[in-house]
Protein backbone atom coordinates (compact mmCIF):
# COMPACT_ATOMS: atom_id res chain seq x y z
CA UNK A 1 0.00 0.00 0.00
CA UNK A 2 1.58 3.48 -1.33
CA UNK A 3 2.00 6.49 1.55
CA UNK A 4 -1.08 8.49 -0.82
CA UNK A 5 -3.57 5.43 -0.87
CA UNK A 6 -3.09 5.10 2.91
CA UNK A 7 -3.49 8.71 3.48
CA UNK A 8 -6.78 8.71 1.34
CA UNK A 9 -8.06 5.57 3.12
CA UNK A 10 -7.72 7.59 6.34
CA UNK A 11 -9.98 10.24 5.65
CA UNK A 12 -12.60 8.06 4.36
CA UNK A 13 -12.61 6.26 7.55
CA UNK A 14 -12.32 9.65 9.46
CA UNK A 15 -15.72 10.57 6.97
CA UNK A 16 -17.23 7.51 7.50
CA UNK A 17 -17.14 7.91 11.16
CA UNK A 18 -18.14 11.40 11.15
CA UNK A 19 -20.66 10.64 9.48
CA UNK A 20 -21.98 8.07 12.02
CA UNK A 21 -21.32 10.25 15.11
CA UNK A 22 -23.61 13.05 13.19
CA UNK A 23 -26.78 10.72 12.55
CA UNK A 24 -26.14 8.83 16.32
CA UNK A 25 -28.95 11.48 17.48
CA UNK A 26 -31.46 10.64 14.78
CA UNK A 27 -30.93 6.98 14.91
CA UNK A 28 -30.83 6.94 18.76
CA UNK A 29 -34.16 9.22 18.45
CA UNK A 30 -35.53 6.59 16.07
CA UNK A 31 -34.47 3.64 18.29
CA UNK A 32 -36.05 5.24 21.14
CA UNK A 33 -39.53 5.95 19.64
CA UNK A 34 -42.24 3.30 20.72
CA UNK A 35 -44.69 2.11 17.85
CA UNK A 36 -48.19 3.35 17.80
CA UNK A 37 -50.50 1.10 19.74
CA UNK A 38 -53.04 -0.98 17.46
CA UNK A 39 -55.88 0.99 17.50
CA UNK A 40 -57.83 -2.36 18.23
CA UNK A 41 -56.02 -2.52 21.55
CA UNK A 42 -55.42 0.23 22.72
CA UNK A 43 -58.85 0.69 24.68
CA UNK A 44 -61.10 -2.51 26.70
CA UNK A 45 -62.32 -4.50 24.09
CA UNK A 46 -64.62 -6.49 26.53
CA UNK A 47 -68.35 -5.95 27.00
CA UNK A 48 -69.23 -3.38 28.80
CA UNK A 49 -70.94 -4.46 32.22
CA UNK A 50 -75.12 -3.39 32.04
CA UNK A 51 -75.71 -0.54 34.19
CA UNK A 52 -78.08 2.51 34.73
CA UNK A 53 -78.45 5.72 36.24
CA UNK A 54 -80.93 8.25 36.30
CA UNK A 55 -80.75 11.26 33.61
CA UNK A 56 -78.30 12.76 33.05
CA UNK A 57 -75.91 10.23 34.88
CA UNK A 58 -72.01 11.15 36.14
CA UNK A 59 -69.15 9.63 34.42
CA UNK A 60 -67.91 9.18 38.12
CA UNK A 61 -70.17 6.58 38.74
CA UNK A 62 -69.60 4.64 35.77
CA UNK A 63 -67.88 1.40 35.24
CA UNK A 64 -65.57 1.32 33.57
CA UNK A 65 -65.02 5.14 33.90
CA UNK A 66 -64.52 6.85 30.73
CA UNK A 67 -60.85 8.35 29.44
CA UNK A 68 -61.19 12.21 28.95
CA UNK A 69 -57.53 12.71 28.81
CA UNK A 70 -57.13 13.28 32.22
CA UNK A 71 -53.79 11.59 32.64
CA UNK A 72 -52.45 11.32 28.53
CA UNK A 73 -53.39 14.48 26.81
CA UNK A 74 -50.17 16.95 26.05
CA UNK A 75 -50.64 20.37 24.89
CA UNK A 76 -48.61 21.83 22.79
CA UNK A 77 -49.75 25.68 22.74
CA UNK A 78 -51.61 25.69 19.80
CA UNK A 79 -54.68 27.63 21.36
CA UNK A 80 -52.45 29.88 24.00
CA UNK A 81 -54.66 33.21 24.72
CA UNK A 82 -58.10 31.48 22.89
CA UNK A 83 -61.94 31.78 24.83
CA UNK A 84 -63.83 28.52 24.35
CA UNK A 85 -67.34 27.82 26.07
CA UNK A 86 -67.89 23.44 26.17
CA UNK A 87 -71.83 22.50 26.13
CA UNK A 88 -71.63 19.35 28.53
CA UNK A 89 -68.09 19.69 29.40
CA UNK A 90 -68.25 18.20 32.26
CA UNK A 91 -68.22 14.63 31.29
CA UNK A 92 -67.61 12.63 28.13
CA UNK A 93 -66.73 14.12 24.88
CA UNK A 94 -66.87 17.49 26.00
CA UNK A 95 -64.78 16.98 28.95
CA UNK A 96 -62.06 15.59 27.04
CA UNK A 97 -62.55 18.81 24.51
CA UNK A 98 -62.46 21.38 27.52
CA UNK A 99 -59.55 19.27 28.69
CA UNK A 100 -57.29 19.15 25.79
CA UNK A 101 -58.73 23.01 24.97
CA UNK A 102 -57.07 24.11 28.19
CA UNK A 103 -53.97 22.08 28.31
CA UNK A 104 -53.40 23.79 24.83
CA UNK A 105 -53.77 27.21 26.28
CA UNK A 106 -57.32 28.26 26.29
CA UNK A 107 -59.58 29.15 28.86
CA UNK A 108 -62.83 27.48 28.98
CA UNK A 109 -65.99 28.17 30.11
CA UNK A 110 -68.27 25.03 30.71
CA UNK A 111 -72.00 24.41 30.93
CA UNK A 112 -74.08 21.22 32.13
CA UNK A 113 -76.97 19.99 33.80
CA UNK A 114 -77.39 21.24 37.41
CA UNK A 115 -77.52 17.57 38.77
CA UNK A 116 -73.86 17.20 36.86
CA UNK A 117 -72.27 19.50 39.69
CA UNK A 118 -69.90 16.91 40.78
CA UNK A 119 -68.32 16.06 37.72
CA UNK A 120 -67.89 19.87 36.49
CA UNK A 121 -65.90 20.12 39.72
CA UNK A 122 -63.85 17.34 39.25
CA UNK A 123 -62.63 18.48 36.08
CA UNK A 124 -62.43 22.13 37.03
CA UNK A 125 -59.96 21.14 39.88
CA UNK A 126 -57.99 18.79 37.83
CA UNK A 127 -57.14 22.18 35.34
CA UNK A 128 -57.49 24.79 38.02
CA UNK A 129 -54.61 22.70 39.54
CA UNK A 130 -52.57 22.96 36.43
CA UNK A 131 -53.40 26.95 36.45
CA UNK A 132 -55.96 27.23 33.90
CA UNK A 133 -59.11 29.23 34.05
CA UNK A 134 -62.44 27.34 34.30
CA UNK A 135 -65.72 29.05 34.69
CA UNK A 136 -68.57 26.55 35.62
CA UNK A 137 -72.12 27.86 34.34
CA UNK A 138 -74.82 25.40 35.27
CA UNK A 139 -78.10 25.32 33.83
CA UNK A 140 -80.25 23.27 31.70
CA UNK A 141 -80.24 24.18 27.79
CA UNK A 142 -83.96 23.57 27.16
CA UNK A 143 -84.38 27.04 28.44
CA UNK A 144 -84.27 29.61 25.75
CA UNK A 145 -83.10 32.70 28.39
CA UNK A 146 -80.45 30.28 30.32
CA UNK A 147 -79.16 29.56 26.45
CA UNK A 148 -78.88 33.37 25.82
CA UNK A 149 -77.31 34.69 29.45
CA UNK A 150 -75.13 31.61 28.92
CA UNK A 151 -73.21 32.83 26.06
CA UNK A 152 -73.02 36.51 27.48
CA UNK A 153 -72.14 34.76 30.96
CA UNK A 154 -69.42 32.93 29.19
CA UNK A 155 -68.26 36.06 27.43
CA UNK A 156 -68.05 38.24 30.01
CA UNK A 157 -66.18 35.94 32.60
CA UNK A 158 -63.82 34.50 30.00
CA UNK A 159 -62.78 38.33 28.74
CA UNK A 160 -63.88 37.24 25.22
CA UNK A 161 -65.04 34.37 23.17
CA UNK A 162 -63.59 32.63 20.01
CA UNK A 163 -64.38 28.64 20.21
CA UNK A 164 -67.89 27.35 20.45
CA UNK A 165 -68.24 24.00 21.09
CA UNK A 166 -72.22 22.69 20.90
CA UNK A 167 -71.64 19.67 22.32
CA UNK A 168 -74.61 18.63 25.50
CA UNK A 169 -76.87 15.96 24.02
CA UNK A 170 -80.25 14.31 25.22
CA UNK A 171 -80.60 10.35 24.12
CA UNK A 172 -82.68 8.14 25.30
CA UNK A 173 -83.67 4.99 23.22
CA UNK A 174 -87.24 3.18 22.29
CA UNK A 175 -87.66 0.27 20.10
CA UNK A 176 -90.38 2.32 18.62
CA UNK A 177 -91.78 5.82 17.65
CA UNK A 178 -94.76 4.67 19.69
CA UNK A 179 -92.79 4.75 22.71
CA UNK A 180 -91.30 8.27 22.42
CA UNK A 181 -93.32 10.50 24.17
CA UNK A 182 -94.05 14.01 22.93
CA UNK A 183 -92.75 15.13 26.05
CA UNK A 184 -89.42 13.10 25.32
CA UNK A 185 -89.21 14.44 21.58
CA UNK A 186 -89.86 18.07 23.09
CA UNK A 187 -87.02 17.54 25.04
CA UNK A 188 -84.49 15.76 22.65
CA UNK A 189 -85.13 18.64 20.38
CA UNK A 190 -84.64 21.46 22.44
CA UNK A 191 -81.69 20.22 24.26
CA UNK A 192 -79.52 19.35 20.90
CA UNK A 193 -81.18 21.26 18.04
CA UNK A 194 -82.82 24.73 19.63
CA UNK A 195 -80.21 25.08 22.25
CA UNK A 196 -77.95 25.08 19.54
CA UNK A 197 -79.44 27.40 17.37
CA UNK A 198 -79.85 29.94 20.60
CA UNK A 199 -76.54 29.53 21.71
CA UNK A 200 -74.37 29.53 18.24
CA UNK A 201 -76.95 33.00 17.09
CA UNK A 202 -76.14 34.51 20.45
CA UNK A 203 -72.52 33.68 19.93
CA UNK A 204 -72.28 35.03 16.25
CA UNK A 205 -72.09 39.11 16.73
CA UNK A 206 -69.58 38.25 19.88
CA UNK A 207 -66.96 36.28 17.29
CA UNK A 208 -63.95 37.83 15.60
CA UNK A 209 -62.42 36.45 12.29
CA UNK A 210 -60.37 33.28 13.50
CA UNK A 211 -63.24 32.45 15.56
CA UNK A 212 -64.37 28.46 15.27
CA UNK A 213 -67.23 26.98 15.77
CA UNK A 214 -67.68 23.22 16.91
CA UNK A 215 -70.92 21.26 17.16
CA UNK A 216 -70.83 17.59 17.86
CA UNK A 217 -73.04 15.62 15.36
CA UNK A 218 -73.22 11.36 14.78
CA UNK A 219 -73.10 8.67 12.75
CA UNK A 220 -76.46 9.27 13.49
CA UNK A 221 -76.43 11.86 11.61
CA UNK A 222 -76.02 9.81 8.21
CA UNK A 223 -76.96 5.78 9.41
CA UNK A 224 -79.59 6.45 11.91
CA UNK A 225 -80.07 3.59 14.82
CA UNK A 226 -83.61 2.75 14.32
CA UNK A 227 -83.80 3.48 18.34
CA UNK A 228 -82.62 6.22 18.19
CA UNK A 229 -84.95 7.84 16.30
CA UNK A 230 -85.57 11.45 17.69
CA UNK A 231 -81.99 11.57 18.85
CA UNK A 232 -81.19 10.44 15.09
CA UNK A 233 -83.35 13.13 13.68
CA UNK A 234 -81.73 15.75 15.74
CA UNK A 235 -78.36 14.87 14.58
CA UNK A 236 -79.02 15.15 10.83
CA UNK A 237 -80.21 18.19 11.55
CA UNK A 238 -77.03 19.30 13.07
CA UNK A 239 -74.79 18.18 10.00
CA UNK A 240 -76.63 20.50 7.69
CA UNK A 241 -76.67 22.89 10.46
CA UNK A 242 -72.94 23.25 10.33
CA UNK A 243 -72.73 22.91 6.37
CA UNK A 244 -75.12 25.70 5.99
CA UNK A 245 -73.88 28.11 8.76
CA UNK A 246 -70.90 27.56 7.76
CA UNK A 247 -71.61 28.91 4.31
CA UNK A 248 -73.08 32.63 5.40
CA UNK A 249 -70.57 32.94 8.10
CA UNK A 250 -67.32 32.46 5.81
CA UNK A 251 -67.11 35.53 4.73
CA UNK A 252 -66.73 36.88 8.23
CA UNK A 253 -63.89 34.64 8.83
CA UNK A 254 -65.80 32.64 11.50
CA UNK A 255 -65.22 28.47 10.59
CA UNK A 256 -68.19 26.02 11.06
CA UNK A 257 -67.12 22.37 11.44
CA UNK A 258 -68.37 19.22 13.10
CA UNK A 259 -67.72 15.91 14.54
CA UNK A 260 -69.18 12.88 14.37
CA UNK A 261 -68.77 10.15 16.52
CA UNK A 262 -69.56 6.67 16.40
CA UNK A 263 -69.95 4.64 19.55
CA UNK A 264 -67.91 6.33 22.20
CA UNK A 265 -68.67 5.48 26.04
CA UNK A 266 -70.02 8.41 27.94
CA UNK A 267 -72.81 8.98 30.16
CA UNK A 268 -75.39 9.15 27.62
CA UNK A 269 -75.44 5.20 27.17
CA UNK A 270 -76.15 5.06 30.75
CA UNK A 271 -78.78 7.50 31.13
CA UNK A 272 -81.16 5.68 28.67
CA UNK A 273 -79.43 5.77 25.59
CA UNK A 274 -79.02 2.07 25.40
CA UNK A 275 -81.69 0.25 25.59
CA UNK A 276 -82.50 -2.49 28.70
CA UNK A 277 -80.25 -5.46 27.93
CA UNK A 278 -78.41 -3.98 25.70
CA UNK A 279 -75.33 -2.50 27.15
CA UNK A 280 -72.41 -5.69 26.62
CA UNK A 281 -73.35 -4.84 22.76
CA UNK A 282 -72.03 -1.57 23.09
CA UNK A 283 -69.38 -0.92 20.18
CA UNK A 284 -68.81 -4.39 19.59
CA UNK A 285 -70.15 -4.36 16.14
CA UNK A 286 -67.54 -2.03 14.83
CA UNK A 287 -64.44 -2.94 12.46
CA UNK A 288 -62.14 -1.76 15.12
CA UNK A 289 -64.62 -4.39 17.11
CA UNK A 290 -64.65 -1.80 20.51
CA UNK A 291 -66.24 1.51 21.38
CA UNK A 292 -64.53 4.69 21.20
CA UNK A 293 -62.89 6.73 24.43
CA UNK A 294 -63.88 10.60 24.65
CA UNK A 295 -60.00 10.88 24.38
CA UNK A 296 -59.57 9.64 21.65
CA UNK A 297 -61.67 12.44 19.95
CA UNK A 298 -59.96 15.26 21.61
CA UNK A 299 -57.54 16.05 19.07
CA UNK A 300 -60.03 16.31 16.35
CA UNK A 301 -62.20 19.18 18.57
CA UNK A 302 -58.22 21.10 19.31
CA UNK A 303 -57.24 20.80 15.33
CA UNK A 304 -61.05 22.36 14.80
CA UNK A 305 -60.69 25.12 16.80
CA UNK A 306 -57.13 26.00 16.18
CA UNK A 307 -55.71 28.19 13.14
CA UNK A 308 -53.82 25.25 11.62
CA UNK A 309 -57.15 23.90 9.88
CA UNK A 310 -57.88 27.59 8.63
CA UNK A 311 -59.28 26.30 5.30
CA UNK A 312 -61.25 23.65 6.73
CA UNK A 313 -64.76 24.67 6.70
CA UNK A 314 -68.62 23.50 6.91
CA UNK A 315 -66.79 19.76 6.44
CA UNK A 316 -68.15 16.90 9.32
CA UNK A 317 -65.51 14.38 10.71
CA UNK A 318 -66.12 11.28 11.38
CA UNK A 319 -64.61 9.03 14.61
CA UNK A 320 -66.49 5.99 14.31
CA UNK A 321 -64.12 2.76 14.65
CA UNK A 322 -63.82 2.30 10.86
CA UNK A 323 -67.97 2.34 10.06
CA UNK A 324 -67.22 4.55 7.42
CA UNK A 325 -70.57 6.32 8.21
CA UNK A 326 -69.51 9.73 7.47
Amino acid sequence: MTAGSSRRDLLKTAAAAGAATAAGPAFAQAANTAPAPDPQTKYTDQPFPEQRQKWPALQREMHPVPDCGEHSYRGSGKLAGRKALVTGGDSGIGRAAAIAFAREGADVAINYFPTEEPDAQDVAKLLRAEGRKVVLLPGDLTDQGFCVDLVARAHRQLGGLDILVNNAAYQQSKASIAEISFEQFDRTLKTNLYAMFWITKTAIPLLKPGSAIINTASVNSFSPEKELLDYATTKGGIAIFTKGLAKQLAKQGIRVNAVAPGPIWTPLQVAGGQLPGEMGKFGQDTPLGRAGQPAELAPLYVALASNEFSYTDGSVFGANGGTGAV
